[in-house]
């Protein structure tokens, strides 16, 4: 018998007889499934159908995740490549003393684009593929909640990469190290656009990481399988969880820092410059708020694929489950109190040397959890002997003798000595090589039957694995030894006679012998993906998983979205494949024609609406274009075209989401054993509402960061505070502020409860926008006719900067304004509420929140004016 659900979002399907939910979905309801029968002939052929990806030059508009992740997983693998060649270049030059391979200024941009395209085009994005491609298929959805933004996310990285890295090829790559630090970075000292090509270059892919890691928080929290609650959710998708959350905290502060360092070099703003006002140590603290926690965030996903492959070696359920969920939250929370146990040696006052000496010491408590729980794990299992098992086992020891350094350096008195020595070089590539690059060759040996139906070769691949173990051994070990005997880091040369030539030799027969294994695995990998293996079934699962990903079948990822009881589905019921394949979960096929995903609760995983997906589209690719084309001609200076470029990414944005907020036909459609579910919502039960918000939240970290910003600068040089707070637009600035965030917040409202709803809304958000504009100008006024200049002092830099930023937000707004008012012209703005209303109240209220901020944070402090 087929139940309908009422009007309304929440409560999709309720029934006063059975237990209270979350959101009144009947949880009795999961004893339909599985469905007994046949599903109708044609259904699975419609699915497949649906979900193709197009084919020859139409492939590049192709947005979902199983293409757009395979891609990006070859991308970052790529850049991996590429910077170990730089480095080969390095150790060639430093086999031998006075070597003079390659010149001084050459050498620098080797070094500053290895340790750049490692750090920014390869750990990151990397951990962030491996997720696109795999937290759908570990959780049941069919695709990620906005696969065109991980589309967009996808070639915005690809172009900005490439273009960034083909820099060295024309002499155009910065020198300054892959931190940039001022004043060495600043325009008296780094003359030219090389500075500038790395600034804009890794602004642009932070951006593209960032929307990557929305993408993947609201898939986490919303597209899971029904039943998954939290207890039953993967530990790598709890991961993934923990990473985007740290991405949207962390890399704003790269976004501010680059963001002021091009503002100096633009304009002459001295907002680093000690002689006027600035400080280069705020660069420091801003770059290393998001520098430290941006480790734990490459280790985390990946440390949580070792968990979910630990697993299935030792086919034992983890040990200390909870514990790790655990130590993953808490290594994520302390790593953010870290940062400055990378400036032990710039004179940090005592008790904040010690603070960061004990939280560094922290992180290795939960860290070293993880540890005992895999060594526990295989322990207690029956270990399979294979290559990812290799991998795994040499990847644990490799990062815990990282950790051990690691806790070294983070005493202040061990760190003064080795401080910028290569004993600091030898220690971060121990960690990053143990906790994420011998994971990953893991996961490539691991997941590869599920991406193609074949394996990887078993044989070949103990050669791969001790190529790279010997390897790093031999490369880096002998690094502690010369950077205690003195060498520093970030030399071209050093003088023979000082018994450094025997380490440096033993550790570029190293860097090859690795260089050997990595060239061995490609040549592996491109045989094996050269060819499509047709297994399917249980077959691809090789090495017999419990988890939801080995159901994957195509695009489309799973036949039907199952009930999920158990952490591995797939050990708890042996028939689970049987019943998935036949169609007798959840969307067993395509209810409404297009491409569709199960929406569910964020704790307890229940069903609330069916959620239509756009399909491959070409706007993505060309904003992307266009995107890029902004940024890297801002760099060479050509602002017309830069413009331009600007223009038509704005354009491309707005067509590309234009038939996002689309209203069906079908108000609700059958999702599986006759269970009635909507396929339109409004409000916090929408996904969009909760991308709405964390796009928020990385504004909002932004900002924070600019506050923070003039607050360092007012504590350490105050006496560069000589324009007097001007008070003129406090009253007018106040009001305009208190209007536009008033006038948004009764938009929906307005449009619910008239009957021209609709137009209330549009000019309410348009008064809103205006009123915004208002203040903006009332604040910028005021300061400008109080005499503050922005290349005249730290104040006036960092007041213009906090200005220039927020006027950034209000384009934005304006741009949305114009965007809701087009779309209530065409009728695509219907009453009681719609989805982009939702979402542009969002962003209105937050701007005019933080134009009271930047109103009121100068006048106020210093307290009472000058």
């Amino acid at each position: 018998m087929t139940r309908s659900a009422p009007p309304g979002v929440a409560g999709a399907v309720r029934d006063a007889a059975t237990q209270p939910s979350e959101t009144g979905f009947d949880t009795t309801l999961y004893e339909r499934f599985p469905t007994q029968g046949n599903r109708p002939p044609g259904e699975f052929e419609a699915l497949k159908k649906v979900w193709e990806t197009p084919t020859g030059w139409r492939a590049f508009s192709a947005v979902n995740n199983n293409f757009i992740g395979f891609l990006f997983i070859v991308t970052a693998f790529g850049f991996f490549v590429a910077a170990g060649i730089l480095s080969l270049v390095m150790r060639v030059q430093l086999a031998a003393p006075l070597a003079g391979i390659v010149p001084q200024e050459t050498y620098n941009q080797l070094f500053t684009m290895h340790g750049s395209v490692m750090m920014f085009l390869f750990a990151v994005p990397a951990v962030e593929a491996i997720a696109v491609l795999l937290l759908p298929q570990m959780i049941a959805a069919r695709d990620l909640p906005f696969p065109r933004l991980s589309a967009y996310s996808y070639w915005a990285y690809l172009i900005g990469g490439v273009v960034f890295f083909c820099s060295i090829f024309f002499s155009l790559a910065p020198s300054g190290g892959w931190f940039m630090y001022p004043p060495l970075s600043s325009g008296v000292y780094a003359k030219g656009i090389n500075a500038d090509f790395w600034l804009l270059g890794i602004g642009f892919i932070e951006i593209s990481a960032i929307a990557g890691a929305i993408e993947l928080i609201v898939g986490v929290l919303r597209t899971r399988a029904p039943g998954m609650t939290l207890a039953k959710m993967p530990i790598y998708a709890w991961a993934v969880l923990i990473f985007g959350v740290m991405i949207i905290l962390a890399f704003p502060a790269m976004i501010m820092v680059t963001f002021l360092l091009e503002l100096e070099r633009a304009f002459n703003w001295p907002l680093f410059d000690a002689t006027r006002g600035g400080d280069p140590l705020l660069y420091q603290h801003l770059f290393w708020f998001f520098g430290h926690p941006d480790v734990y965030i490459i280790f985390i996903p990946a440390s949580a694929m070792v968990s979910a492959m630990i697993v299935t070696v030792a086919q034992k359920p983890l040990v200390g489950h909870e514990i790790v969920v655990l130590a993953l939250i808490a290594t994520g929370f302390i790593s953010f109190g870290v940062w400055a146990h990378h400036m032990f040696t710039v004179g940090l006052p005592g008790l904040s040397a010690g603070y960061f000496s004990a939280a560094s010491m922290a992180v290795a408590i939960p860290a070293g959890a993880q540890v005992f729980a895999w060594i526990a794990t295989l322990a207690s299992g029956k270990v399979q002997r294979n290559v990812p098992s290799l991998f795994l086992v040499g990847g644990i020891l490799i990062f815990v003798m990282g950790g051990l350094t690691g806790v070294m350096v983070g005493m202040v008195a061990f760190d003064g000595q080795a401080h910028d020595t290569y004993f600091v070089v030898a220690h971060f590539h121990y960690v990053l090589i143990g906790s994420m690059v011998f994971p990953l060759f893991a996961g490539f040996y691991y997941w590869t039957p599920m991406i193609n139906g074949q394996q990887l070769s078993e044989r070949v691949g103990r050669w791969v694995f001790w190529l790279n173990f010997i390897g790093v051994h031999v490369c880096f070990l002998p690094m502690h030894l010369s950077g205690l005997m003195g060498m520093p880091r970030r030399v071209d040369t050093y003088l023979p006679g000082r018994a450094m030539e025997v380490p440096n030799l033993i550790s570029t027969v190293g860097a090859f012998i690795m260089a050997a294994g990595v060239l061995l695995f490609l040549i592996d990998a491109i045989h094996c993906y050269g060819r499509q293996g047709n297994v399917g079934g249980d077959a691809r699962n090789v090495y017999k998983g419990g988890t939801l990903e080995w159901l994957a079948t195509g695009n489309y990822g799973i036949r039907s979205i199952p009930v999920v009881h158990d952490l591995e589905p797939l050990w708890a019921d042996p028939r689970l494949r049987q019943d998935v394949e036949a169609g007798r979960y959840f969307l067993p096929g395509t209810a409404t024609g297009a491409r569709e995903t199960l929406i569910t609760s964020s704790s307890r995983a229940e069903p609330q609406y069916v959620q239509i997906m756009p399909g491959p589209s070409w706007w993505p690719l060309l904003a992307a274009l266009f995107t890029a084309g902004f940024f890297l001609l801002l760099t060479v200076k050509a602002m017309t075209l830069s413009a331009i470029c600007g223009v038509l990414t704005v354009v491309c944005v707005m067509r590309w989401v234009w038939s996002n907020d689309r209203h069906i036909p079908q108000k609700q459609v059958d999702a599986g054993a006759g269970i009635i579910l909507p396929t339109y919502v409004t409000g916090p039960p929408s996904h969009g509402w909760w991308a709405a918000v964390l796009l928020v939240v990385v504004l909002g970290m932004i900002f924070l960061m600019s506050m923070f910003s003039y607050l360092y600068l007012f504590g350490a040089h105050p006496d560069w505070w000589k324009v007097a707070a001007p008070r003129g637009a406090l009253v007018p600035g106040t009001l305009l502020l208190g209007a536009s965030a008033g006038l948004a917040f009764a938009a929906r409202p307005l449009m619910a409860r008239f009957k021209r709803g609709s137009g209330l809304s549009a000019g309410t958000m348009t008064l809103s926008m205006v009123c915004l504009v208002a203040a903006l100008a009332v604040d910028g006024l005021d300061w400008w006719n109080a005499g503050l200049r922005g290349d005249a002092s730290g104040q006036g830099a960092t007041i213009f900067a906090m200005l220039a930023w927020h006027g950034t937000i209000v384009l934005a707004v304006v741009l949305s304004a114009f965007y809701y008012l087009a779309r209530w012209m065409r009728g695509l703005a219907p009453a009681p509420a719609n989805k982009t209303l939702e979402a542009l109240r969002i962003l209105f209220i937050y701007a005019a929140l933080e134009g009271a901020a930047g109103l009121l944070l100068p006048r106020l402090l210093p307290w009472g004016g000058l």
